[in-house]
């Protein structure tokens, strides 16, 4: 693994996640590529130590844990990249994907629903379609109608 350098990677106006807390680990990608593919190290992964991580509020923190509980190793969170064939269009990917992730990951919770009831004129379209589809079918049948 190979810290990223210097300056940070900004995740939204008030966080910025400094490059010496993010990892660069490279590998061969899958698929086709002709005659580099065997020597070229295109596929990325980004790590990140969110557990560990000195930028983050406690809240901030709590927050992701709970949103990427699923996506997280031991505290840290690993984004592939490999659908490109050069390296830095792949880190590129990486990057972005990782903050699209931290976004959503610290955007706050919906509000809960609050149960309404029905209006009146919902249910009276509702009831007027029910009739007039029960009609529809009533005539498909062999049977005189009523």
């Amino acid at each position: 693994m190979r810290p990223l350098p210097s300056s940070g990677l900004a995740v939204g106006a008030s966080l910025v996640v400094p490059r010496s807390e993010l990892s660069l680990r490279f590998s061969r990608s899958s698929g086709p590529g002709g005659q580099g593919v065997n020597t070229a190290d295109s596929r990325v992964e980004l790590l990140w130590d969110v557990a560990g991580s000195a930028v983050l509020t406690p809240t901030q923190r709590d927050r992701l844990l709970a949103a990427l509980g699923g996506r997280l190793v031991g505290g840290v969170l690993t984004v592939t990249a490999s659908e490109h064939r050069e390296q830095l269009r792949n880190r590129a990917a990486a990057e972005r994907r990782l903050v699209a992730l931290v976004l959503e990951g610290l955007a706050p919770p919906a509000r809960a629903r609050r149960a309404t009831r029905p209006t009146r004129g919902s249910q009276e379209r509702r009831l007027t379609a029910k009739r007039q589809r029960s009609a529809t079918k009533r005539l498909r049948g062999g049977r005189p109608v009523d």
